[in-house]
């Protein structure tokens, strides 16, 4: 057993011991799920109201019944004995149900001691003498008083969760744990959580005033300040300009369609269910946008191309809509308006490897900017489940064939997601690790030979006879809201200089230097560097914590002393630089821009 698998098999045997204590302090209460997560485990629960506070009783509580939790032990029961143990509970029935209905095994876990352990388990107990048994397909450690160290987990937090995630069910109680293979990855998780807290893109969006959302707009729809859509533009610019060099052209397209786009896509009967729909007076239906790709189908399909055209490559900045369930919207991470920097290349299938190229070059020249770490993973289609995709196995396994050989000749390693890839085409997505060590996916860019097949996108040989074309779809940022979730935390709202909202401000120590600070700010600002003056009636140190609270990257202050010898004196995030000439100043800024340090 690797030990990812074995430090899953111990959280999930954690969510049990939580289930038996919970039902063993609150007898009424309703266990429901408790799957391993990353970082530890959970157990959601009907008829039980607790908070935090609550949870050092229960935690331990659990650790006394761990010490009598000798063994877990697979049983496998019939639906009648399963629906007689659970039948005052709906949520187990509901599943039970849904085994029947797939034919599979039903399966109930125990854990506990030796001696509880019924030689003739029919009818089982759910709880007895701290022994406990689940409903369960499985995954956990044979000896949890064994394997599982004193130190290495913990109780949480309580939230709130709707059944199955589905807004329309019952709202269930949550109780998290944290569990780790020691004690000293559990406080390092700790430590790394804390941070992660401070550094939350939804309490530093608003304290560094980058975007709002409106009761009366509505969840998971932002909205962008003048600082926050600087920073939109500032990105999705740089994208651009590294796109035009490769020669894209930018297109342009509605925020709406007829369903009959999505229908002959295949997006209709794999996402109808998610879309945004809209009834015209004449009745007839249209929907908002998800995605942009088979709009783009539809711009190369308006003529005939002979292969001296082939590439075409359309870029478009723009929204899609999706109907996320209001309890999965998360600041700006999980979102119902999302803006894609979305890009598609239509080629023949001897370009594939240079187009593909010219994208992972793209990808890297922007992330560098940023100090990222990143790596390929390779999403494949599942083979045993070839219905969920479009196309054919044949078609499959060629484009993934031809990602593999991009990776090898690119001189990486990916790994390889089977079931991960988009329904139309395998991808490579790329992996990036943060300032904190956490793990983003990010960059994308998907090869697919479905579309093309579907809207019949052709262009003419040179033997003269149509030849079919292939799509491949990319996107640096993917979700410019997720992408600046993802940078706000990693920065901690400390943006590079290229990137601040504001780059410099200037802090005249009295109303004497208002003037000339006056002059240096629209200085800085004709030379293309974003100043603000700070001419407020503070003391200088507040006017300095200010500035300081705000990430700018550079403050200038200018007293007596600088207004006589025309210098200012220069103060960054990593502490005083001293006195300099504006001029000099100005020089080393505009550097930092055009070079686009990361720091």
């Amino acid at each position: 057993m690797s030990k990812e698998d074995n430090m899953a098999h111990k959280r999930h045997s954690l969510a049990h011991l939580l289930a038996a204590t919970v039902l063993e302090l609150y007898p009424n209460a309703k266990p429901t799920i408790g799957p391993a997560i990353d970082g530890g485990f959970y157990y959601d629960f009907d008829d039980l109201k607790i908070s935090d506070a609550d949870l050092p009783k229960i935690e331990e509580r659990m650790r006394e019944i761990l010490k009598k939790w000798e063994m877990v032990k697979r049983v496998d029961a019939d639906a009648d004995e399963a629906k007689k143990i659970y039948a005052g509970n709906p949520y187990k029935l509901e599943l039970i149900g849904e085994l029947l209905k797939t034919n599979e095994k039903i399966t109930l876990y125990y854990s506990g001691s030796q001696s509880d352990f019924p030689s003739a388990p029919s009818p089982l107990f759910i709880i007895h003498n701290s022994s406990f048994v689940d409903l369960c397909k499985g995954g956990h450690i044979e000896k949890p008083n064994r394997d599982i160290k004193s130190g290495s987990w913990k109780l949480d937090k309580t939230a709130g969760a709707y059944w199955r995630g589905d807004e329309k069910n019952k709202m269930l109680t949550r109780i998290y744990g944290l569990a780790f293979e020691s004690e000293k990855q559990l406080k390092e998780y700790e430590t790394k959580m804390e941070e992660s807290k401070k550094r939350d893109h939804k309490k530093l969006g608003v304290e560094l005033d980058l975007f709002t959302f409106s009761p009366l707009v509505g969840a998971g729809l932002p909205l962008w300040t003048p600082k926050g859509t600087l920073l939109r533009d500032l990105l999705d610019s740089f994208v651009w300009e590294l796109r035009q060099k490769a020669g894209y052209e930018k297109v342009d397209i509605p925020h709406i369609t007829k369903k009959d786009l999505y229908e002959k896509s295949g997006h209709w009967s794999k996402f109808g269910d998610e879309l945004f729909r809209i009834k015209t007076r004449e009745e007839h239906e249209f929907v908002i946008k998800p995605m942009n790709c088979p709009h783009h189908t539809q711009i190369y399909a308006r003529r005939g191309w002979s292969y001296r055209d082939m590439p075409q490559r359309y870029a478009s900045t723009t929204k899609v809509y999706r109907d996320e369930q209001t309890g999965e919207l998360t600041g700006l991470a999980r979102v119902r308006s999302i803006t894609q920097d979305d890009a598609h290349v239509f080629c023949r299938q001897n370009q594939i490897k240079e187009e593909t190229k010219k994208i992972w070059d793209i990808v890297l020249a922007f992330y560098q900017s940023f100090d990222f770490k990143l790596k390929p993973r390779l999403s494949l289609h599942d083979p045993k489940n070839i219905s969920a995709y479009l196309g054919t196995e044949e078609i499959w396994r060629k484009a993934e064939e031809e990602l593999r050989a991009i990776v090898k000749e690119k001189g990486m390693e990916a790994d390889e997601a089977v079931g991960e890839a988009a329904f139309y085409g395998p991808k490579v997505d790329f992996m990036a690790e943060d300032s904190l060590g956490r793990e983003w996916q990010v960059a994308t860019f998907q090869l697919d030979m479905n579309m093309p097949e579907r809207f019949d996108l052709t262009f003419i040989n040179e033997s003269g006879e149509k030849e079919r074309a292939v799509m491949i779809h990319t996107a640096i940022m993917g979700s410019i809201e997720r992408f600046l979730a993802i940078l706000i935390e990693h920065f901690a709202g400390a943006f590079p200089t290229w990137l601040s909202p504001v780059q410099v401000k200037i802090l005249p120590i009295a109303d004497k230097q208002k003037k000339t600070a006056e002059k240096i700010a629209e200085a800085l600002k004709e030379a293309g560097i974003r100043a603000e003056l700070d001419d407020s009636k503070e003391t200088l140190g507040k006017k300095v914590r200010a500035a300081k609270l705000e990430k700018v990257p550079y403050f200038v202050v200018i007293g007596e002393k600088e207004e006589a010898s025309g210098t200012i004196t220069v103060e960054g995030r990593k502490g005083k630089i001293g006195e300099m000439n504006p001029e000099e100043f100005f020089k080393k800024i505009k550097e930092e821009v055009a070079t686009k340090k990361s720091a």
